[in-house]
C-alpha cells in the first residue's frame, strides 16, 4: 500500500492507463490535486518504478510520463478499485435516498472518472 497507496497515487495512474500524459495534462485531470501534489506523488511513484518520466531534448522542454511495464501490472487492481467505488457510491446513494436526503454530504469516490 505504500507504493500505490494515498488519495492521488490510484488517481493518476488510472489517468496513465490511457497512455503517456504531460504533467498540464495530469493537472486537468486531477482538478483537486495541487500541482505541488502531482508532483510528489509522481516523483515517489517514479522512485518505486511504477512511473516513467521521459523527458524530450527540445526548446521549450517536453516531459510526458506514462506506466512501466511493473506500473501497468497494476491495471486490475486499479479497475477493481473502480468498481468497489462504484459499488460503495451507489450503496451510499441508495441509503441517502432511502432516509429521505439528510444533510449527508455527496462523497467522490471516482478514479478516473472525469
Amino acid at each position: 500500500m505504500s507504493v500505490i497507496g494515498g488519495v492521488w497515487k490510484p488517481v493518476l495512474l488510472f489517468q496513465l492507463l490511457r497512455g503517456k500524459l504531460r504533467f498540464n495534462a495530469l493537472c486537468r485531470l486531477t482538478p483537486r490535486a495541487t500541482p505541488r501534489m502531482i508532483t510528489l506523488q509522481l516523483r515517489e511513484l517514479e522512485a518505486d518504478g511504477v512511473v516513467r518520466r521521459i523527458v524530450y531534448p527540445e526548446v521549450p522542454p517536453k516531459v510526458e510520463y506514462e506506466l512501466t511495464e511493473f506500473g501497468l501490472s497494476l491495471e486490475p487492481v486499479l479497475l477493481a478499485m473502480r468498481a468497489w467505488g462504484q459499488s460503495f457510491q451507489a450503496r451510499m446513494d441508495a441509503a441517502e435516498t432511502e432516509s429521505g436526503g439528510g444533510t449527508a454530504q455527496p462523497r467522490s469516490i471516482c478514479i478516473g472518472a472525469g
